[in-house]
């Protein structure tokens, strides 16, 4: 196994099990922290999309089974697995688009990754709170936990991502 892989498979375990945790708060009452999808994102552009849908489907499941939600988040990760591909390509340089590249910050740049992790994060709160809520009733309610959640999550998401990419120096 490579050191990517290694580093990889750590890092979705410790974000499956802070993703349990962050399931169980709500701030404010509409926001819940989603940093298990961060995995995702950083996925290797070239990887297949077989494998990144059967990653997707399983982080997505192990934390629904952490915490008893019927398959909420294996369907919505398995949504932001379908459309990472494209988002990733829609929104990273073109002289970047090269096989083997790990999405982030050094490598897309500040407004490139961005816009990617926002898009894929709102498709996933999107899909994962109107599943919850299972009706257009409390439509407003629904649209502030969307937003919410994903302004908090993106947030975190590029706080991991330059605290990653920040330790990592040319000598």
């Amino acid at each position: 196994m490579t050191r990517t892989v290694i580093n990889q498979v750590i890092l979705a375990i410790v974000l499956v099990l802070v993703q349990v945790v962050c399931n169980k708060m709500m701030l404010l009452g509409v926001a819940m922290p989603i940093v298990f999808i961060y995995v995702l994102l950083r996925l290797p552009a070239s990887l297949g999309t077989s494998w990144v849908l059967t990653i997707g489907f399983f982080l997505g499941l192990v934390v629904d089974i952490f915490n008893d939600t019927p398959g909420m988040n294996a369907m919505a990760a398995t949504m932001l697995a379908t459309a990472r591909r494209p988002v990733f390509y829609m929104f990273a340089p073109h002289d970047v688009q090269e096989d083997g590249l790990l999405p982030g910050l050094d490598s897309m740049g500040v407004a490139g990754y961005l816009r990617y992790a926002t898009v894929l994060t709102i498709l996933f709160a999107t899909v994962l709170f109107l599943i919850q809520a299972f009706t257009l009733r409390d439509g407003l309610l629904t649209l502030e936990r969307i937003v919410a959640s994903s302004a908090l999550s993106v947030l975190l998401m590029l706080g991991m991502d330059s605290l990653s990419t920040g330790t990592t120096t040319d000598a």
